[in-house]
């Protein structure tokens, strides 16, 4: 897989204009103007840049994952030095909006370089955009013209700092809409869940638990068809729980039925739910139940 270490080499690459900065890039489509398109197709690649691109979707229809969103026209793409990416050129459309990259060193020595390995957005796959409303859309574009003066301008001693501060309240305001957004899509937040606890059940019904060991969070994911970050922090905003406490939880509920047979052991039990090492299922039986596997079956048996 191919690997592009400098900003240029990766624009270079995708058949854009070389940046203004060597570690910062802007293309802003201003008026009736379009954001250069980069090329038709590419295998998977990856980059040490951060992206963040607001794509209006002027012609043709796209679907990201499985769903198809009411702000489609609108949609904020967050994403993270060596993710990996592959596109093709079965869907044409016509791009409006903004692109901003910048390699992960512009923000070595800043708050900033800290604060946002904290938003969980940048580990989203591309069915997990964000689909702004109109409102919300006026107010991250007026950020990037901000961003897009300095760039443009002769830059000085203070046009990184600016920058930098542009960029960290563009964040920010993308958090607040990530909200709004799992708050205004509970259905499919409903959906998810469910489809989750089915997932599990599948698999715990098929044998493949004693096979293949406890199933991974990353494993649940992919099968979901979304990100590993995206499953964990929907379920949480849903439920209060990420997906590794539900994967826990459904593990203990089984453990309990399992430990009403009183011929088995509760080595026995462990190995049957997946655990590799019996002394870790007890410790996490008794963080979650409160008293250890061996006290629940006798505090059943006296009931």
């Amino acid at each position: 897989m191919q690997h592009f270490k400098t900003l240029s080499s990766y624009l270079d690459y995708l058949e854009l204009p070389r940046p203004e900065h060597p570690m910062l890039s802007v293309f802003s489509a201003k008026g009736d103007g379009f954001l250069p398109c980069p090329k038709e197709s590419s295998p998977p690649i990856t980059n040490d840049c951060y992206s963040i691109s607001l794509k209006k979707i002027v012609k043709g229809e796209v679907n990201y994952g499985r769903t198809y969103y009411d702000f489609a026209n609108g949609a904020l793409i967050f994403i993270a030095p060596r993710q990996v990416l592959q596109w093709d050129s079965s869907v044409v459309y016509d791009q409006k909006g903004f692109s901003i990259n910048f390699h992960e060193d512009f923000l070595k020595g800043t708050e900033l370089a800290h604060q946002i390995k904290k938003y969980g957005f940048f580990s989203y796959s591309a069915n997990e955009a964000l689909h702004l409303s109109p409102r919300e859309e006026k107010q991250i574009e007026s950020i990037v013209e901000n961003i897009d003066i300095e760039y443009q301008n002769n830059q000085d001693e203070f046009s990184k700092d600016i920058i930098i501060s542009q960029l960290s309240t563009l964040l920010k305001y993308a958090d607040r809409f990530y909200e709004r957004q799992f708050l205004n899509r509970k259905e499919l937040s409903n959906d998810l869940l469910k489809q989750f606890n089915q997932q599990l059940e599948g698999y715990f019904n098929s044998g493949q638990l004693q096979e293949k060991g406890i199933p991974s969070i990353e494993q649940m994911a992919d099968q979901l068809s979304v990100s590993q970050r995206y499953l964990s922090d929907t379920l949480k905003k849903e439920t209060g729980k990420t997906s590794t406490e539900h994967l826990q939880l459904y593990l203990i509920d089984e453990a309990k039925n399992i430990l009403l047979n009183p011929g088995k052991t509760i080595s026995e039990v462990a190995y049957e739910l997946g655990f590799e090492y019996p002394p870790y299922f007890s410790r996490l039986f008794k963080k979650k139940e409160g008293i250890s596997p061996s006290v629940y079956r006798e505090k059943y048996k006296m009931n």
